[in-house]
């Protein structure tokens, strides 16, 4: 969802790098694997050790949820040939899956915004035992759609995704929204989703299935 649907990347740095100013920190380069593409958990727990704050990673969790939430309230904006792609994959009847390492309350306000009704289910961080990168969110959005996970295609904008969506043995359509994406097999890289269409979509599924 974040990077991918909409563009909401940005606004998750923002959230993390108020909250580390709080810690006295800064954030740099050197942070972006543990920030963007990460749980809020996963995120909350780099900033206590990076700060040794006498905080709890659970208290910084919340605050990281809070900001964030409230950011992507204000502005929520899909990106390019995202819902293009989406209203496609409808008139097609392709079953779809939202899988998100977001907090749900920060998917249903995505959702929101751009309506219910553009996938048949939705995962949220809450939803599996263990979110991206582990495989479990995809394994799991596929259990729900009924299929098998070698023929679903994985659209994602982080390392962090892509690797979620490999080792649940996905086809991975990778758009780089704020974190390079590094060529390898299994990965095919676009520079947006306006080149995407469901005919690259059928070749990828088709490809991994066989």
């Amino acid at each position: 969802m974040d990077g991918t649907l909409v563009d909401t990347e940005h606004l998750w740095w923002q959230a993390a790098a108020e909250i580390a100013a709080e810690l006295g920190l800064t954030l740099t380069d050197h942070d972006l694997p543990e920030v963007l593409g990460q749980a809020i958990e996963h995120t909350a727990g780099h900033l206590h050790r990076s700060s040794g704050t006498t905080r709890t990673e659970a208290e910084l969790a919340v605050r990281l949820g809070d900001n964030f939430a409230g950011k992507v309230a204000a502005e929520i904006v899909p990106r390019p040939g995202a819902l293009a792609l989406l209203a496609a994959l409808r008139d097609a009847r392709v079953p779809t899956a939202l899988v998100s390492a977001s907090p749900r309350r920060v998917v249903d306000l995505v959702l929101g915004s751009l309506g219910r009704d553009w996938f048949t289910v939705t995962l949220a961080a809450e939803d599996t035992e263990r979110t991206k990168p582990a495989p479990d969110p995809y394994l799991a959005a596929a259990g729900l759609l009924g299929l098998d996970p070698a023929g679903c295609v994985a659209v994602e904008d982080t390392p962090t995704g892509v690797a979620s969506a490999h080792a649940a043995g996905c086809a991975v359509l990778a758009v780089p929204s704020a974190v390079p994406i590094a060529a390898a097999p299994r990965v095919t890289l676009l520079d947006s989703l306006e080149r995407a269409d469901l005919a690259l979509l059928g070749k990828l599924a088709a490809a991994r299935a066989v």
